[in-house]
């Protein structure tokens, strides 16, 4: 089978939690009743992740009719409702959504941000790092969103599968942007295996992934999804154009510098396309759907803020930001 078709190998555990998702796919012990760990968590992230992960690839070893299994749904659905009751409590909202899509549109005079400290100082070791935790989302890239589409109706449908296709390459293999995140992999030197940094990742990056499948598995949260849909496509134009020029910099190779290349353009359509179609059509047919598309971008960049944070402390003190550094991490900062 190929690579990019098989699913990961069940990670080891951080808590409680996770382990009893893991004995439980591995066919041994008994799912918590009771859910208590701290929401935003190594441990309750990466349990939730691994529910999540069954109705994507699955896992080596995992049976597919898992994914359905009453115990775990009953399981996940608590880990859910501790996630978003947190969420909600947490995320500093906008007082409208044109407030909540007015401030993504603008850029700070001073960025502070991961893309601003790879561009202007970031080495080979960092683009590395930041690549493994990403690729727990890049490798499926537009998949959770691609849930949304039967919840959609008319203009905003038909908008929505635009950009989407787009996503999955327009109809080329070569050019489905999981694809060409693989090949940025294999440039920065990274293993390009479906979840094959998943115990790397830390518990912010587990938790924007999250974030996505919650949103597009639950069709009350599909405004929410649009909204998330909303500010990726929004801030990734800027963003990659940044992440593109660190490429660069650094001598990452070409398909890593042609991934983020590829979404200065793209993006800066589906922008537009997003903005004008996919929300507005979303609100002429559901015009009640406008607190939770605000809600889907707040909570997106709150997410995002605290995955930043956490990079950015770590690299600036040194250290890695992952669970597990890579393996030749040594030789790129020596």
């Amino acid at each position: 089978m190929n690579d990019h078709l098989r699913g990961p190998q069940l990670p080891p555990a951080r808590g409680q939690l996770s382990d009893a998702v893991v004995a439980y796919l591995r066919g041994a012990g008994r799912l918590p009743r009771t859910v208590t760990a701290d929401p935003y968590g190594d441990d309750l992230q990466l349990a939730l992740y691994l529910c999540y992960e069954l109705h994507y690839r699955g896992f080596a070893g995992v049976e597919a009719r898992y994914e359905w299994d009453p115990e775990l749904l009953r399981l996940r659905g608590a880990l859910e409702d501790r996630f978003l009751t947190a969420l909600r409590a947490d995320t500093p909202g906008h007082d409208s959504l044109d407030d909540a899509l007015g401030a993504l549109l603008v850029e700070p005079a001073e960025g502070t941000g991961v893309s601003h400290f790879l561009c202007d100082e970031g080495e080979l070791w960092h683009l590395r790092e930041y690549a493994a935790q990403r690729s727990l989302y890049h490798l499926k890239e537009a998949d959770p969103h691609a849930w949304v589409l039967p919840r959609l109706w008319g203009r905003a449908k038909a908008a929505m599968a635009a950009v989407e296709f787009d996503e999955f390459g327009g109809g080329r293999a070569d050019r489905v942007h999981a694809r060409l995140f693989a090949d940025l992999m294999a440039d920065l030197g990274l293993d390009t295996g479906y979840g094959h940094y998943l115990d790397a990742g830390c518990a912010e990056m587990l938790a924007v992934v999250n974030l996505m499948s919650l949103f597009g598995l639950h069709r009350e949260l599909r405004a929410a999804l649009v909204g998330h849909f909303a500010d990726v496509e929004i801030t990734s134009s800027p963003g990659s154009r940044r992440l593109a020029e660190a490429m660069r910099r650094t001598g990452a190779g070409p398909a890593a510098e042609f991934f983020y290349d590829e979404h200065v353009e793209a993006d800066a359509v589906h922008e537009q396309v997003v903005r004008h179609d996919v929300i507005g059509g979303l609100l002429e047919e559901e015009p009640e759907s406008a607190s939770d598309i605000a809600f889907g971008i707040d909570a997106t960049e709150f997410l995002e803020g605290r995955l930043a944070r956490r990079l950015l402390t770590e690299w600036r003190a040194g250290r890695s930001s992952l669970r597990a550094p890579l393996a030749s991490e040594m030789a790129h900062t020596s």
